[in-house]
Formats: structure tokens, sequence, C-alpha cells
């Protein structure tokens, strides 16, 4: 539905002449979720999201000579994580140092019609904080050394990809027609629950242009919803539940497998 709104409203634009669409709206970029509530249950083992798009008011000679390209960022949520280093001591591993981090993403995926490279240069990714590289992993305590802070963000960067709550799918944004476009993100079997942020970037000729947002809901469904949200809304309840339950499973194991 929204894939066709984007075509109606593109073929409306360009029913108005060259030079009154330039002067009336610059270049602009439009995205439409194919579904914009994924449900996840106990078998989930990833999907790929579908996000369609289309250019307004492209300029055709640039559009033929293929200097637009689209950037697609799909954000999770922003949560604190804790980094911890483990170090051999007496034999045993054990955790002899952490970090926090605030406001860290818990997932990020990409899609790109092309290398990262050859979009823009590496300062305005930096601007606008765009891919796994610049995101601003802030430290809760900013005393520590910055070798020591770099040390566990590069740690967390690569704990993030190793698990692919972090990828990229470079080729996947792939234009339709001189003006739409599909982009293909892959959501992870531990993608988080949560508010997702699908934003899309728009750059000609390696400038950054116009950027666009929608929004994602991934949550947990049948029994698993239930659980999460009696969890989430009762927590006491559900500790003194999950006590009892051990209790019980406890003792039960002890009658069945007691030996006379």
């Amino acid at each position: 539905m929204r894939a066709a709104a984007l075509l109606a409203a593109l073929v409306l634009t360009a029913a108005l002449p060259a030079h009154a669409q330039e002067a009336a709206h610059p270049e602009s970029i439009q995205i439409g979720l194919s579904t914009d509530r994924v449900a996840i249950t106990a078998d989930f083992a990833g999907a790929d999201l579908t996000i369609f798009g289309a250019l307004e008011n492209a300029d055709p000679l640039i559009n033929r000579q293929g200097r637009y390209d689209v950037y697609v960022v799909l954000e999770g949520p922003a949560r604190p994580v804790v980094v911890r280093r483990k170090s051999r001591v007496l034999g045993m591993w054990i955790n002899t140092q952490s970090e926090t981090f605030v406001n860290v993403p818990v997932s990020y995926s990409v899609a790109t019609t092309r290398q990262p490279q050859d979009i823009t240069d590496p300062n305005n990714y930096r601007q606008l904080s765009l891919g796994a590289n610049n995101i601003y992993m802030e430290p809760e305590d900013k005393r520590d050394s910055p070798l020591t802070i770099q040390e566990f963000t590069d740690a967390l960067r690569d704990r993030k990809q190793a698990t692919g709550l972090y990828s990229d799918n470079i080729g996947g944004v792939q234009f339709l027609s001189q003006s739409l476009f599909r982009a293909t993100l892959h959501l992870a079997p531990n993608v988080p629950v949560g508010t997702h942020k699908a934003r899309a970037f728009l750059f000609r000729n390696g400038i950054f242009i116009k950027e666009t947002s929608a929004q994602l809901a991934i949550v947990k469904s049948g029994f698993e919803q239930t659980i999460y949200r009696f969890a989430t809304d009762h927590g006491f309840g559900y500790g003194l539940f999950a006590i009892g339950l051990a209790m019980l499973t406890g003792w039960l194991g002890r009658i069945v497998f007691r030996r006379d």
C-alpha cells in the first residue's frame, strides 16, 4: 500500500514541467516499509525486511549517469551495555575489568547501493554518524583512559557484528526504475524487541541531499509474548513464580530419581 502511494506521488510529480519541479521542490526521498510490525516466536530464525522508496524531483541526467546513491539504516532501540574483559587468574577465567556504555543501539543493519567508499567520503559518514564504525559509544565513566575506552568500544562493535546484530548488505539497495528503489535488510534471529527506526539517506555525486525515516515495531507473539508481558508488568510476581517453579522442579526431580 505504501509503495503504491509512493508510485502515485511520483507520477503526479512527473506531470509537472521539469523547471517547475526544480524551482518548487529540491530533490527528496521517501520510504515505506513492507510491514510496520514484525512478530517474533520461539522458532524465529531471522528474516529479511524490504523497504521501498522513491526519489522525488530527481535530475534525469544525473539519474541516467547513476550518480544518485541511497544509504539505508535500520537502527534498534538504544540501551546501556556492559562490556567485560576476562583474564586468567590462578587457572580460572574471571571478569577483571568492565566498561559501561549508555544509549548503544542494540542492532544496526545497513543496506547501500554500492561500496560505502564509492558513495561519499569518510568525513560525511562521521558527521552523519552513518555506519557501525561511526556510532558514538558513550562511556558512562569518562574518566577512564582514552586507550581503555577505545579497546572496549572496538570489542563491543566486534561482538555485535559476530552475533549478527550489526550487519552490512552492500548492494542491498537496488533501483527498480529511475526513481523507485528497493532496500533489503536482514533481521538477526536474536533481534531485540522494541521500536526500530529505518532511515534512508540520499546522496548526489557524493553530497548528502536528504534524509527520511519510518518506524518498525518488533514484538514477541504467542506464549512468549504472554510471559514477556507478565515479567515486564509484574516483575515481583514473576520472580516469585520462577523461584517456586525452580523449587517444585527440584523436588519432583528428587522424588523421581530417588534411590531406595
